[in-house]
């Protein structure tokens, strides 16, 4: 009977010591590994996005402005361009978000979220065929996001992307705006421009849009 009961126990520790090797589930993180605990607004923030801050950073290419609602398959995720990239450097680019309204009024994106997507021939697609020419993309494939760059505007819409490798990159970010922007209802507003960084650059630039 001590043999059976040794033999159970045996079991179960076994079983206990298999679930505890399962892999854990791991989310991309946006900067390649890096993290930074600073959340205050107008400042670098490399922390690895949630599935709610990947559903709310939209890089399919939707915004006001979609002319068709066709959907264009991206091509596929070119791994060999991204893994040549740099996860680190020793630039920083800094700026202030707004579009212009009709009537030459600055109206600026505070406290929100930008972004740098490295020009690839993937966020060329992108660029292109989504923001340049309101179609829009399927969904963005989620190693993406481990090459992106992150910040956070303050109240005023200054924006500031530290450690930033050379290269060359989209700068992209939302304005929300309503009445002052023509709209009824409060619009998202996306803005983008492609800016070159070098290797210890202050690059000084402003994400605006004439409406």
């Amino acid at each position: 009977m001590s043999n059976v009961m040794k033999s159970i126990g045996v079991g179960l520790v076994l079983l206990l010591l298999s679930a505890c090797n399962q892999p854990d589930l791991i989310i991309p993180s946006t900067s390649g590994g890096e993290s930074n605990s600073n959340q205050s607004s107008g400042q670098n923030s490399n922390i690895g996005p949630t599935k709610q801050m990947q559903s709310s950073i939209d890089v399919s290419g939707l915004n006001s402005k979609i002319q068709t609602q066709e959907i264009v398959t991206r091509i596929p995720f070119p791994i060999d361009e991204y893994k040549k990239l740099h996860k680190s450097g020793n630039s920083t680019v800094r700026g202030t978000l707004y579009v212009v309204n009709a009537q030459g009024e600055r109206i600026v994106g505070k406290r929100t979220r930008l972004y740098l997507n490295p020009v690839t021939s993937y966020s060329k697609q992108w660029y292109q065929e989504s923001y340049l020419g309101g179609k829009r993309l399927g969904k963005a494939d989620s190693r993406l996001f481990n090459y992106l760059k992150f910040s956070t505007s303050d109240k005023n819409g200054h924006f500031s992307f530290d450690n930033v490798p050379a290269g060359r990159y989209y700068l992209i970010g939302v304005v929300r705006c309503s009445k002052a922007c023509g709209y009824n209802t409060p619009h998202s507003i996306r803005v983008a421009k492609e800016i070159s960084v070098g290797k210890k650059d202050l690059v000084l630039t402003d994400l605006n849009k004439q409406l």
